[in-house]
């Protein structure tokens, strides 16, 4: 009988979703793909199919909001809360991701619904890797918010797509710039 909580990439739920995370993530970390594609039990050929029908899901005219098509793919929330960033009050919400278990994928929504931001964060209670070289920073082992508040102060800068962001830090070895990819670090650039 099929595991209900990875579902399968016919019917669009958590596994398939974790291979829209992978084909990002391809770019950058090919290996680390492969390794966890085998794990998943899928080949790229899925993984490209997972994600043309997340685009299509994106760019549909009967769309739904963001909020409604997580909670469609990934079910109901592990956790729902409030994250204050400044002045604004968000909606946190988060789910496991099978493939990262000390990772939870958190959706941030602004009132009225509009998605501030989504990406991959420590879940609670998971212990964070000690960062306090740049050759501490592994493909895949943190977050942009922990290497930012290890290497703070950081700047964040535009990454080269939606889904990608970039920090630059200066540590002993000089000035550096992070790129993660749906808030996972992926390379030094």
């Amino acid at each position: 009988m099929p595991d209900p909580d990875r579902g399968s990439p016919s019917d669009f739920g958590p596994l398939s979703f974790q291979l829209v995370l992978l084909r990002r993530m391809a770019d950058h970390q090919p290996g680390l793909v492969e390794d966890a594609l085998r794990e998943l039990g899928v080949d790229r050929s899925e993984m490209r199919e997972a994600n043309r029908r997340w685009q299509a899901m994106l760019h549909s005219p009967r769309r739904r909001g963001a909020g409604a098509r997580y909670r469609s793919v990934l079910g109901p929330p592990e956790t729902v809360g409030e994250r204050r960033v400044g002045d604004l009050t968000f909606e946190a919400l988060t789910w496991p991701v099978p493939l990262w278990p000390d990772l939870r994928f958190e959706v941030l929504a602004a009132p009225g619904g509009a998605i501030w931001n989504e990406w991959l964060v420590r879940a609670p209670g998971a212990p964070a890797p000690a960062l306090r070289t740049a050759g501490d920073l592994l493909p895949w082992s943190c977050t942009v918010d922990e290497v930012a508040r290890a290497f703070a102060p950081a700047r964040p800068m535009e990454g080269t797509a939606p889904t990608r962001w970039q920090l630059a830090f200066t540590t002993a070895e000089g000035e550096r710039v992070a790129e993660f990819t749906w808030g996972l670090f992926q390379r030094l650039l």
